[in-house]
């Protein structure tokens, strides 16, 4: 039987309804692609989340390294991947196993495990067949792919910004007024502005950094008068986490905790001291001496030279027009506006040309105020208050000043940038992710 209208030889010949299969093709073609297209972003998807909680469990848990034993700081970073991607649903994603301190070499991009250190962490998180907790596939299981493994690494490690290992670094204000000048290398840093007037000297390499550099604080000629503060502008605001730490410090030195003692206390006992007023005489030296002033609540501290003791008080420290501290540490719990201060001549550290050692760390949960002629070489001071010192500030070389509230050089400054020489001081880590 033929169909109306044609011949058999017709019908044969005829490619009506043709385009009807390669339609077919095109379509399972195309469902293919599709299938491949969404299995992929579902893939990139879970990848990317993958690599949140790796960074998350990385930085977790080198930030509470900082304070806590390897076990408690893995245990901190897991309890944050639980909440993030519950195991009831995703598996376990991350392992104590697969979070591993070490130190991170930026040169080779390469990680060095130490089960010890501190210093770096590196997080695998994964979702594997093996752990059956992969991928599942949407379509491409049709074409025999029924599941992805996905894996990432995260590394985080510290660091020490340049601004407090030497510079002048406040949460308030940081006024520097006339006629000073800062070399390369030295930084200064205000979480709230810096302000100064004229006839100040930044060379290149120096850093003025501030959250917002329109607020920084200028007379009218300013920018023409303070040679080189343009290239020396930065913005940027940093959290003062060793002003936090300051009070753990000190009660650390006072109980001779290995982690703080310097290397030039060699008694692992404490000495006592009550007398309201000292010279080195009174203190046992390379030893942790714990001083008392009784009810006067000041402690006058005299001599020419404070060296190789460590002193904690609870007292106003009180230093002696002249006095040399060097290789020292001078701790204080006062709360006082002026609880570390001197009438003149400070010395705070050895002019040795940024030698190693020789420094000397000045701590107050209060404030500090040296009238004038203050000299720093190598050294810190760190203030939960303010910081004041006055004028002909000369021959600082090598200094970190840190304080909670603002912080005031006044005028006729030299502020030197060492690089190092400053070991013994106290430092709070960063934190960045590496890769």
């Amino acid at each position: 039987m033929t169909l109306p209208g044609k011949f058999p030889a017709d019908f044969r010949s005829d490619e009506e309804g043709g385009m009807t299969i390669f339609g077919l093709y095109i379509f399972a073609t195309m469902a293919i692609i599709s299938g491949i297209a969404i299995d992929v972003s579902n893939l990139i998807a879970a990848r990317s989340q993958l690599q949140i909680v790796a960074d998350a469990a990385a930085h977790a848990a080198l930030y509470n390294r900082d304070t806590m034993d390897a076990d408690a700081a893995k245990n901190a970073a897991l309890t944050i991947v639980a909440d993030m991607m519950p195991a009831a649903k995703f598996g376990d994603v991350l392992t104590a196993n697969d979070i591993v301190f070490g130190h991170w070499d930026y040169a080779s991009s390469e990680f060095e495990v130490d089960p010890d250190g501190t210093e770096s962490v590196m997080v695998r998180a994964s979702r594997l067949a093996e752990n059956d907790n992969s991928v599942a596939a949407l379509l491409t299981q049709f074409i025999g792919r029924s599941e992805w493994n996905v894996a990432v690494n995260a590394v985080y490690t510290t660091y020490s910004p340049t601004c407090f290992r030497e510079g002048f670094v406040a949460e308030g204000v940081v006024d520097i007024q006339s006629n000073n000048g800062f070399s390369n290398g030295f930084c200064i840093h205000s979480n709230s502005y810096v302000s100064m007037n004229n006839n100040n000297f930044f060379e290149p390499g120096t850093i003025v950094s501030m959250p917002d550099s329109s607020l920084i604080d200028l007379p009218n000629s300013g920018w023409e008068k303070n040679e080189g503060l343009a290239a020396a502008l930065r913005e940027g605001a940093y959290r003062l986490r060793i002003v936090n730490k300051l009070q753990q410090i000190i009660d650390d030195l006072r109980n001779n905790m290995v982690d703080v003692r310097p290397s030039y206390v060699t008694y692992s006992g404490i000495n006592y001291v009550n007398n309201k007023t000292i010279t080195q005489a009174d203190l046992r030296p390379n030893a942790v001496n714990v001083v008392s002033c009784g009810n006067a609540g000041k402690l006058s501290i005299k001599g020419a030279v404070i060296s190789e003791v460590v002193i904690v008080t609870s007292c106003e420290v009180a230093l002696a027009n002249n006095i040399v501290v060097h290789d020292a540490i001078i701790a204080t719990t006062n709360t006082s506006a002026k609880s570390i201060n001197s009438p003149s001549g400070l010395v705070v550290g050895q002019d040795d040309g940024c030698a190693d050692g020789g420094g000397a760390q000045l701590l107050t949960l209060g404030g500090m105020n040296f009238a004038a002629d203050l000299h720093v070489y190598g050294s810190q001071l760190i203030a939960v208050g303010d910081i004041e010192f006055a004028a002909n500030a000369n021959g600082v070389e090598g200094t970190s000043m840190i304080a909670g509230g603002t912080l005031s050089g006044t005028s006729n400054m030299t502020m030197g940038f060492c690089g190092s020489g400053m070991e013994d001081n106290f430092e709070a880590s960063y934190f960045r992710l590496a890769y």
